[in-house]
């Protein structure tokens, strides 16, 4: 599987470094890199369109780790040459119904998740059916915290977006979430407060609690490191081009359906 590296950051440089012995980089695309290479040997080109025909012939599949404002245009660059991409940016959400109305047209592919650690995944799972068994408990009020590192651009984390539309499609008595400062908001019963907090290099801990006057019930994902999403984002880049390439919008929820099928 020949892939195409867009973004050469922390994530780029680690997926690289985990891509597995059938897998090869076969191009970079970040105008603030320096190099001239990639540390497998790869080109590194400025932009998507400095590509040559023989280069973007060659990719199987692009995965792209950039910036919520970069991210809309790399799709739809993706889509008109036709190539499946992975996306790994956040904080690009409000374009979603556009950018997938462009890739379906195109018949290309896009896999986009907030978080493609494999464990992330099934603690969404995990919390969706947290909150339907506590749902009928009126005493057990839920209250969610993600910490990031400080350079995080966005604040809340696409992930933390992601856990709380599949919690609250999982209750009845809650119906919306306060982010951030509640400011007294988060007083209404029907409301569900999470905050976020950036500290230091910490790559990523979700946590949801459901607390009542005689316990707390917490769940958590910790990441210890990025290696889980570069893993994940391989793992979502296979599932796209395995057995003849895919066409259409997926998330990591597709690939975990099929491994759990």
């Amino acid at each position: 599987m020949n892939i195409g590296l867009w973004g050469y950051g922390k994530m780029g440089r680690m997926i690289e470094a985990a891509a597995p012995g059938d897998c090869r980089i076969a191009a970079v695309i970040d105008p603030l890199v320096p190099e001239k290479q990639s540390a497998s040997g790869a080109a590194v080109v400025p932009d998507f369109s400095a590509l040559s025909a023989a280069a973007l012939k060659d990719i199987d599949v692009l995965i792209e780790f950039t910036r919520g404002e970069t991210a809309p245009s790399n799709i739809l660059a993706a889509a008109a040459a036709g190539k499946a991409l992975v996306c790994g940016s956040t904080g690009w959400y409000e374009k979603l119904r556009e950018m997938s109305a462009v890739v379906e047209a195109s018949g290309s592919a896009l896999l986009w998740s907030p978080n493609f650690s494999l464990g992330v995944n099934l603690f969404y799972r995990i919390a969706a059916h947290a909150a339907s068994l506590t749902d009928p408990f009126a005493e057990y009020d839920v209250a969610g915290l993600e910490t990031h590192h400080r350079k995080k651009a966005d604040s809340p984390s696409g992930t933390a977006k992601t856990l709380m539309e599949r919690v609250l499609a999982s209750m009845t008595r809650k119906t919306r979430v306060v982010w951030g400062d509640p400011a007294g908001t988060a007083e209404a019963a029907e409301t569900v407060h999470f905050a976020s907090l950036r500290l230091g290099a910490v790559p990523g801990t979700h946590s949801l609690y459901f607390d009542s006057p005689a316990d707390t019930i917490e769940i958590s994902h910790h990441a210890r490191s990025r290696e889980g999403f570069a893993a994940g984002a391989l793992a979502a880049a296979r599932w796209l081009v395995r057995g003849g390439p895919r066409r259409g919008v997926f998330t990591m929820d597709d690939v975990l359906g099929d491994i759990l099928a």
